[in-house]
């Protein structure tokens, strides 16, 4: 196979909107199509036992998995990428997105299908990050739940002023019990202000890193916006532990050592 007849007949039917480019065993094919963070989609063509196969080689799937910390799809991203293939004909093999044609005519059609099954994945990121503090919490519980350490949500605990705070999670090791604040803004404006609060709840909660079942703070950064100055972590680290989302081995291994 010559890259030139896949190329010609995408030339014949979609004009100059798609570009070929060869690809080991395949032929690149750079879409107009876009991930949500401005990188250009490529699928990639050959043919095959009088087939022609378009794949996007994994890439669309691999885009998702970068935007997130999380080793694994949730439930409901699975759920949502069964709609995008199922609704745009499209297989999921091995974690890529494939579409097989036996008609020439049926090609230029499964390009662009399968572009826009990419676009479809790429945006299940939009579902499960939006920038509020339910939604990284959100992915904080699934993430706690991955690495099998127990964990209660919007826990209320007293502080000794009286006032009961909501706790984004109390979670439950052999080694120590852990309470975990969610310091999350979308904007610098507002990084004090949620800083300023969370050391107000350790500092009225401090009676509880004292008694005899003694109860870790941490305080844990959504640092995946760069929002925070450093007088935020150096304020949260005089009460608390600091962890950084961006480096979530470091937070689970500090819920679990001894404090």
């Amino acid at each position: 196979m010559t890259d030139e007849p896949l190329c010609t007949m995408l030339s014949n039917e979609l004009g100059g909107l798609f570009s070929c480019s060869p690809h080991r065993d395949y032929v690149r094919i750079r879409t107009p199509f876009w991930y949500p963070d401005g990188g250009v989609i490529d699928v990639y063509a050959t043919k095959r036992d009088g087939r022609f196969i378009v794949t996007d080689l994994g890439e669309s799937l691999g885009w998702l998995k970068q935007q997130s910390v999380s080793a694994k799809r949730t439930d409901k991203q699975n759920r949502l990428l069964q709609d995008v293939c199922l609704t745009l004909g499209v297989e999921l093999f091995k974690g890529q997105l494939v579409m097989k044609s036996a008609a020439p005519k049926e090609f230029a059609h499964s390009v662009i299908k399968l572009g826009q099954a990419a676009v479809r994945v790429s945006d299940l990121w939009f579902t499960t990050r939006t920038r509020s503090v339910e939604s990284v919490t959100d992915e904080v519980a699934d993430y706690l739940q991955e690495q099998s350490i127990a964990a209660d949500r919007a826990v209320k605990v007293p502080g000794r002023s009286g006032r009961s705070w909501s706790v984004d999670f109390q979670t439950h090791t052999p080694e120590q019990s852990a309470f975990v604040f969610v310091l999350t803004t979308g904007s610098r404006a507002g990084a004090r202000r949620v800083t300023e609060h969370v050391v107000a709840g350790w500092h009225d909660l401090v009676p509880l890193r004292t008694s005899a079942q003694r109860t870790r703070f941490v305080s844990l950064f959504d640092d995946t916006q760069d929002v925070w100055a450093e007088d935020d972590f150096k304020l949260a680290e005089s009460l608390s532990d600091i962890a950084r989302w961006s480096r979530p081995d470091e937070f689970s291994a500090m819920l679990r050592e001894a404090a």
